[in-house]
């Protein structure tokens, strides 16, 4: 199984990263995302700032999408049905 890559940088969550992230669950069901340095607005102690993120992600994309944080990266995954 391949996963994808994808980086959030400093202007967030844009309709351009979602256009990107949407094409990587076409090809990919899980992608890490990577919450770089300029995106979290703590610098190192930017704990919230990525879990703003990953609720912000899941409000966009719904109920078939679950987000796990892991350090500063989120890993995004697409099941077939909607999770509770």
């Amino acid at each position: 199984m391949v996963i994808g890559n994808i980086q959030l940088g400093k202007n967030g969550v844009t309709d351009n990263f979602i256009f990107s992230l949407v094409n990587q669950f076409k090809k990919h069901d899980i992608v890490k995302i990577r919450v770089l340095k300029s995106a979290r607005e703590s610098g190192k102690q930017g704990k919230q700032d990525v879990r703003r993120y990953s609720n912000q992600l899941l409000k966009v994309f719904g109920p078939k999408y679950t987000a796990k944080i892991i350090g500063f990266t989120i890993v995004m995954k697409k099941w077939r049905k909607a999770r509770k």
